[in-house]
Parts: structure tokens; sequence; C-alpha cells
């Protein structure tokens, strides 16, 4: 009972959805909630999910037909699909591994969502734990790869339905005397005795080899250094998650962009926290992020020369261009810029855009109150379409880049009273929805300066305490 209780926390009435392979764990988890139900105040409406990944042939398919027929005998509902893991690897350069928990945790999702269940269960127990934590040893890990195997964690980042492992706390031996005695049958995978996969290698010539010659309650250790770890991680989660904020200039979702000069002045341990929360939010798989791909982006972050970029496991990248740290998805390079690249605008002359068939024309006026008065007067009687604006030089943080709007960008319109999404501006503005595709945007360092031709951000306009003017002016290319 406590495994559901704790710090699983299910709710008596809460629906569940039991990931089921037709090994022992699973197949014991199984039975536990079956149990759970008989119990008084109980009745959690359980659901049973099984995907075959196709790697096993006729195997894998006994292994689907067995969980079929072991639901339909505890008059449970399930659903059985397949995914072509090893098609999946291939196409989007993942290993076999985490191509399978990528389209398993989709599977799982998409049953969710379909059954309206925001609880998903697995068979993880405290052996499967203390073999993470030592793979992660191996592999280089942070303190959140020590942390090991969590009991309860969102499906995905910015998920409502969660994970849960109420197998966490039992050993294997635990599991499989459970069974035994019983007298419930499960299905072996013959894949666990292969010494293809580094994690066979763990459990069946690691972990014996350390238990015999140096501690033979080496599981033990390995989980309590998970224990304290997770403890640490606690802590350093929640005031990440406060921080990080601050430092974001732009979110869509392809990109999300990060101010580097204070990043950098964090120590260390923040400053990798900070990146993975960001990297967690693009998406990244949680379980291929280790303290090197941390460690290798905060050395990014802290350059000082030019523009240098990072690959990232599954596709994604790290670029830094100037004080801005870019984190992109796989799919950020799908979508342009403008008609081509970003285009580099100059703070003083003239810079084609060819792609919009326009230029842009930027130069420095001196300032002073009576240039300034003029300036502010003209405003209240401007168009909707202005093709020169005066800003504030020293607001402003070069360099000025060009391009198309992007999902999620966000700006703060002049004479309104907060931040907006471009998007819902455009709408606003009633600008037709083919036009909204071809609008230029303008942007620093921190984000969107100018929506050619409608709007200025609040943060860059013109005051009476300005002391440089930039004025950029946007006309025909030729």
């Amino acid at each position: 009972m406590q495994a559901v209780t704790g710090e699983c926390r299910l709710d008596p009435e809460e629906g569940v959805l039991l990931g089921v392979s037709g090994g022992p764990d699973s197949v014991a988890m199984l039975y536990l909630f079956c149990w759970l139900n008989e119990q008084s105040g109980w009745s959690v409406p359980l659901h049973v999910a099984h995907l075959n990944h196709r790697l096993r042939g006729a195997e894998a398919d006994g292994d689907a037909a067995f969980v079929a027929e072991l639901a339909r005998h505890l008059r449970l509902p399930v659903v059985v699909d397949t995914a072509d893991v090893a098609e999946r690897a291939q196409a989007e350069s993942l290993s076999i591994e985490q191509a399978g928990r990528v389209c398993r945790y989709e599977f799982f999702e998409r049953i969710c969502l379909l059954k309206g269940l925001q609880v998903v269960a697995l068979a993880h127990h405290a052996d499967d734990n203390a073999e993470t934590i030592l793979h992660r040893i191996i592999r280089g890990t942070g303190t959140q790869g020590l942390a090991g195997i969590r009991p309860r964690r969102p499906l995905r980042e910015g998920s409502d339905i969660r994970i849960i492992r109420p197998l966490l706390a039992f050993r294997r031996t635990e599991i499989e005397d459970y069974l035994r005695n019983r007298g419930i049958e499960y299905r072996q995978d013959a894949s666990n005795l292969s010494d293809q996969h580094t994690r066979n290698r763990i459990r069946n010539e690691v972990l014996p080899f350390l238990r015999e010659r140096f501690n033979p309650q080496i599981e033990e250790a390995l989980i309590r250094l998970g224990e304290q770890a997770r403890a640490i991680n606690a802590y350093l989660a929640e005031t990440s998650e406060r921080t990080l904020d601050a430092f974001v200039i732009e979110h869509n979702d392809c990109e999300l962009v990060l101010h580097c000069p204070p990043l950098v002045r964090k120590p260390r341990a923040i400053q990798t926290q900070l990146i993975r929360r960001a990297l967690l939010k693009m998406g990244f798989p949680e379980g291929e992020l280790t303290f090197g791909h941390l460690n290798a982006v905060a050395d990014l972050a802290a350059g000082q020369d030019g523009s240098k970029s990072l690959d990232l496991p599954g596709g994604f990248k790290a670029v830094r261009r100037y004080a801005r740290l870019v984190l992109q998805r796989a799919s950020a390079s799908h979508i342009p810029a403008m008609p081509g690249e970003e285009v580099l605008v100059a703070a003083e002359g003239t810079t084609p855009l060819p792609g919009f068939a326009l230029e842009v024309v930027a130069d420095r006026l001196p300032a002073d109150e009576a240039t300034i008065g003029t300036h502010l007067g003209r405003q209240a009687d401007r168009e909707q379409c202005v093709y020169e604006e005066w800003l504030d030089a020293e607001s402003v943080h070069p360099p000025l880049v060009a391009r198309t709007r992007r999902p999620g960008d966000r700006f703060f319109p002049l004479g309104m009273t907060g931040m907006k999404k471009i998007s819902d501006f455009l709408i606003d503005e009633k600008i037709d929805s083919a036009q909204r595709e071809k609008l230029v945007v303008l942007c620093d360092q921190l984000g969107p300066i100018w929506v050619v031709p409608l709007r200025i951000d609040e943060r860059v306009r013109l005051t009476r305490a300005t002391r440089q003017i930039l004025r950029l002016r946007v006309r025909q290319l030729g």
C-alpha cells in the first residue's frame, strides 16, 4: 500500500495506465494494482498498455499476445500497438534504447490523452535504480544523474501526465519470490542475457564483480548515494526554476535564447542547472543529458570570440551568438529565419535584405531636448505603418538581426501596457494572415525591437534622457 500512497501519491479513484511488457516486474506491478483494488476504500480504474518494438520477431509478438490475454483474464481494458523502433533510431540518429523510450512515452501519452488519464505506472525496481546510477557514473554524470530513477515525474517537461514507479523500493529477488510463491506466470526477455547493450553488461558482469571483490552490498550503497544526490538536486532544481526566467530572452517551439553575461557570472553548479532546465524545457531527452553536455554548453556560453555552435544528442544544438546562448531543437533548422538565413544588420550603414526586397539604413544622430521633443510630438499623429524609427541608441544591444517572426516571439509594443505575443499583436492590428509572414522582425540581443513597419518595443523608445539616437530606415531594395 505504501508503494502507491507515499512518494508516488496516487489517489484512490485516480485512473492509471499500466505499462506492461510481460516481464516479471511489470506483471508483478499489474497484480499489485489488482490486489489494491480489492482493498477497502480503493477503486482504481486500470488500463493496460503494451508496445511491441518489433525488435525480436516472433518472441516480441508472443509478449504482446501474452499481455493481451493476461489483461482479458483480469478483465482489464488493454491497448497493444507496434512501433518500428529500429527505423526511428536510424531516422533520428538515436540509440535503440533512446528510440524505444521515445516511442513508448509517445504511446503512453497518446493513450492517456485518449482515455483522459493522468498517471502512467512503470515497473522499475531498486536493482534498476542501482544499475542506472552505476551506468551514469561510468558514462560521466553530474549530481542529477547520481540521483537515479525518480519515483514520480512528469511524462515530459510541461505535461500534466505523470509517471509513477511503485516498485522502486523493492529488489528484483523480492519481486521474483512474490511471483513464484503465487504461481504467477510471466515472460522472459532473452535479450536481457545478451552483452550487446551496456546496461546488460553492467547487470551481468560489472555488478557481480563489484559485489564479489569489493562490496557485497554494492546495490544498497549505490541506492543510498542516489537518495543523497536527489536531496541536493531538489534544492538546486528549486533555485534554478526560480532563476531561469530572468535569463530568457526568447522562447518558442524551436528555440530558447538565454542572455550569457549574467548566466556565466553564476557559480558553475548553478550555470549547469540553469542550462539543464532550459534544455528540458526544449524537450531534450532527460536520460541522455550528461554532465559533460552541460559543462560543454556552459563553456560555450562563457566564450568570448564571435559565434560558435555545439551539437548535442538527438539533433539538438547550442549556439552562441555574441552575448546570446541559443538552444535549438532538431526541427529549428526547418523554420527559416526569412526566405534565406538571419541577416546581421549593421549598426551604421546600409544592410540589404534580399529575401524581403528591402534594405535597412542605420545611422546615429546627436540627441538634444528640442529634437527629442519634436519627435515625440509627432508620435501622436503617426500612421499604422512607419518605415523610419528613432531609438534610444544606449537601450539597443547589438548585434542587430533581421528575420521573420517565430512562434512564441514576444515584445512590449510602444504605447501598450505589457508584453504581448507578436502573433496576437498582428491580429489586433488586423494584419492579413498572408502579410504577417512577410514582415521583418528586427532584433537585438534581448529580442525583438521593431516589428517593421508597425511598432517598436517600449524598451528602446526615445525619452527625455536619451543622449544618442539610432535612426533606422527601411526602404525598397535598389
